[in-house]
């Protein structure tokens, strides 16, 4: 996998491209003379993550026959500033996967999320041996 980061202006606003050349933007926040004209990295992370699963529920679901009507997921990240530097990683994620659709199995819910978390995403993978993710799960029915 490789991708490729442009900066855009003199400031902190890149353009980010991977294989399927769709752009994504980036930019610092305005404290530090960011313009807003993207996501921040460390959201781009939670993207990530909630994308990386979101594919893998929506593709077992699909294969299951439920009827989806509304999916997001909320990912919130708590970070802490690790001793003697600047840096904050991620030390609890969690998950809020948003369901509504008609008559929705909430067990087939519940085990496709599992497979994904436990056995289908990478970006689980990656960021669970140093944060810990948790989730959790609302079905609304229409």
């Amino acid at each position: 996998m490789k991708i490729e980061l442009v900066r855009v202006d003199d400031a902190f606003h890149f353009e980010g491209s991977g294989s399927s050349e769709i752009k994504v933007h980036t930019d610092g926040s305005p404290e530090i003379g960011g313009s807003n004209q993207g996501v921040r990295p460390m959201e781009l992370l939670l993207m990530g993550l909630a994308s990386c699963s979101a594919i893998d529920v929506v593709l077992i679901l699909k294969k299951q026959k439920q009827d989806i009507t509304d999916f997001r997921i909320v990912a919130d990240g708590d970070r802490v500033e690790e001793e003697g530097t600047k840096r904050s990683p991620f030390r609890k994620i969690h998950l809020t996967f948003k369901f509504a659709g008609n008559a929705l199995d909430e067990n087939k819910i519940n085990r496709a999320i599992g497979l994904s978390m436990e056995k289908y995403c990478s970006a689980t993978a990656q960021l669970e041996a140093l944060a810990e993710i948790t989730h959790s799960v609302e079905i609304a029915t229409v």
